[in-house]
C-alpha cells in the first residue's frame, strides 16, 4: 500500500502498453472503445500518461489533441487522496501548453458527482449540458449501463474546460 504521494511516479504511454492499455480499459470502463460526444474512440490507440509504482499501475490519462484543444479522454486514480488524478492532469496541462493550446476539455455524466467535484476543485468550469447524449452513446456501446453512480440514470454528458 502506498504510504505517501511521492511513491508513484509518471511516464508518457509507449506502443508497448497498448495491450496493458486495452486490458485495463475492459477492466474499468467495460471495454477498450470509449464513445463520447458521439465520437468513438479506440482507447490503446490514445497518448497519455501513466502513473504506476514499481510494476503497479495506480492511474492512467488519455487524451487526443485537435483544433488547438486538448481532451482528456478518460482518467483513472486507483488510489484516492495521493494526489495521483491532480498529478496526470498536470501533465496533461504541461503537454497542452508546449502546443500552444489554450484549453484543456473533457465530458463527464450526469451521474458522476465525483468527478464533478473534483475537476471544479481543480480549475475546471461547466460549460455545456448535452441531453441525452449517454443514451445515444449507448447505441455504439451497449454495455453503457442505465444506472450509474449513486443510483442516478445514467442519460447526459457534461463538458468541463481548463483555460490555460
Amino acid at each position: 500500500m502506498l504510504v505517501n504521494k511521492k511513491i508513484f511516479q509518471l511516464r508518457s504511454l509507449t506502443e508497448t502498453d497498448r495491450e496493458s492499455v486495452r486490458q485495463f480499459m475492459a477492466e474499468h470502463w467495460g471495454s477498450a472503445t470509449m464513445v463520447v460526444h458521439g465520437i468513438s474512440y479506440d482507447m490503446p490507440s490514445l497518448p497519455g500518461f501513466l502513473a504506476y509504482s514499481q510494476d503497479e499501475w495506480l492511474g492512467l490519462l488519455t487524451y487526443h489533441m485537435q483544433d488547438g484543444m486538448c481532451e482528456i479522454v478518460s482518467l483513472d486514480s486507483l488510489r484516492e487522496g495521493y494526489g495521483i488524478g491532480t498529478a496526470l492532469i498536470e501533465e496533461a496541462r504541461t503537454v497542452a501548453r508546449q502546443s500552444g493550446y489554450q484549453r484543456i476539455w473533457l465530458i463527464t455524466t450526469n451521474d458522476n458527482l465525483h468527478a464533478l467535484r473534483f475537476y471544479q476543485r481543480r480549475g475546471f468550469t461547466l460549460v455545456a449540458l448535452y441531453r441525452e447524449a449517454v443514451t445515444a452513446a449507448r447505441k455504439v456501446k451497449p454495455e453503457i449501463p442505465l444506472i450509474g453512480d449513486n443510483g442516478i440514470p445514467l442519460r447526459d454528458e457534461i463538458e468541463l474546460e481548463l483555460l490555460l
